[in-house]
């Protein structure tokens, strides 16, 4: 029954969704832009390189399509195969060329829990942590996991965007994150139940990027 609804959402895609779908990516540090949606798919969300779509008849699945000429089909496929099954990661359950089904992640951002002002608990962190951990153990390079890539769900956490997980170099971004959490998250933001508007968490995030360009041009 399981691969049954696998192969007609899969037929789904190839039908409705893809031949219907408008998705570009103007600026490779920004969100892809989706224009157009065929009905009755929902976009649930966008990345740099790609948007997030499930139908409603399989809401526990999800596609994932990357924008034309983006580049990270082929790592996220890898990726996947090496994490196999673990709790705080999604599965890849069919992938084709610039389009992958997922199985779907439920829960908010951190990003979106600082807007609306809902508490994150420590257990969220240790969880990201054992996770990133269990993925370097598979080889991985755990890479570019921030606010917009981890989600909160019953008080857990759980990472949503694995593509750069094959990328070798450094990146500081997740440790920069829990010195953030642990100085001032919980100290002082937590305590007052702050929301954050958007303009304020974009002016952070592209601050940070330029602070981060800075420090590996030094």
């Amino acid at each position: 029954m399981e691969q049954t609804h696998l192969d007609w959402l899969i037929e789904l895609s190839e039908r409705e969704l893809l031949p219907g779908l408008q998705i570009d990516s103007i600026e490779p540090h920004n969100p892809v832009v989706v224009s157009k949606v065929p009905s009755p798919w929902q976009l649930l969300g966008t990345g740099n390189y790609a948007a997030v779509f499930y139908h409603p008849s399989q809401p526990d699945r999800v596609v994932k399509v990357y924008a034309p000429n983006r580049p990270g089909w082929t790592e996220e496929v890898e990726v996947y195969h090496r994490l196999g099954s673990h709790p705080a990661f999604s599965e890849c359950l069919y992938a084709e060329e610039g389009w992958l089904v997922l199985k779907r992640l439920y829960g908010m951002t951190l990003y979106d829990c600082m807007h609306q002002g809902i508490p994150i608990p420590k257990q969220v962190i240790k969880d990201i942590d054992a996770a990133l951990d269990y993925a370097r153990k598979r080889k991985l390079h755990p890479h570019d996991v921030h606010g917009r890539n981890i989600m909160m769900w019953e008080d857990r956490g759980f990472v949503v965007d694995v593509s750069d997980f094959l990328h070798e170099e450094a990146c500081s971004a997740w440790q920069d994150l829990k010195k953030a959490y642990y100085w001032l998250y919980l100290p002082i933001l937590c305590p007052l139940r702050l929301r954050m508007p958007y303009f304020i968490l974009n002016i952070v995030r592209k601050s940070y990027r330029l602070y981060r360009r800075f420090v590996s041009n030094w």
